[in-house]
């Protein structure tokens, strides 16, 4: 044998060792335009802000892996927020609890209350408490536009973004969901 067959070639990679795996610039963009209001949302569900930022992280990991099928999706967004909703209540299932999102609102509603005005302390508390529990039997899609809406602060636009409809359909949502509430609270519904 020669010299050169006895040496490896140091320059070439051995073949269990793979050269590491660019992150596109395009999951960057996705992961800082949706990373707040998916932990926000997991946040509100699982009542720790730590296990939402656990559950949020190992999503946009299985986002990051399943990237060029999710980039072939109809609306990549929709599918993101699918997959967000089911690792949450794959967590809540496997806790053997509901989600914590009744008692979670209601501080944050009253928290703002009180930042704003501590007279209105007691008039937010009052209401939220009969309406959050109002808002988690709604269906699914009314729900989530209700809760990024209305209890994460997302805009009509924001909110149709995150979950991968257009703005009419978020409008329409929150119409149906406000008439549903309204009766299951005794209030008269909407004319709109």
């Amino acid at each position: 044998m020669s010299e050169e067959q006895e040496r490896p070639d140091r320059t070439a990679p051995s073949p269990s060792v793979r050269e590491p795996q660019r992150i596109p610039v395009a999951f960057w963009g996705f992961h800082d335009r949706f990373k707040r209001a998916y932990r926000q949302y997991a946040e509100l569900h699982l009542g720790d802000e730590r296990l939402a930022g656990r559950v949020v992280h190992t999503v946009f990991l299985n986002l990051l892996q399943g990237w060029a099928r999710l980039m072939e999706e109809a609306s990549p967004a929709a599918s993101a927020w699918a997959h967000l909703k089911e690792a949450v209540d794959e967590v809540l299932i496997a806790q053997g609890r509901d989600s914590a999102m009744a008692e979670t609102a209601v501080f944050h509603r009253v928290a703002r209350a009180v930042l704003e005005d501590a007279r209105d302390e007691f008039a937010a508390m009052e209401s939220s408490i009969g309406l959050y529990p109002a808002i988690a039997r709604l269906p699914g899609r009314q729900f989530d536009v209700m809760v990024l809406h209305y209890v994460l602060d997302c805009s009509t636009a924001k909110t149709a973004s995150i979950m991968g409809i257009t703005d009419a359909t978020v409008r329409s949502h929150r119409l149906h969901a406000r008439n549903r509430i309204a009766c299951e609270l005794g209030l008269q519904p909407d004319q709109d």
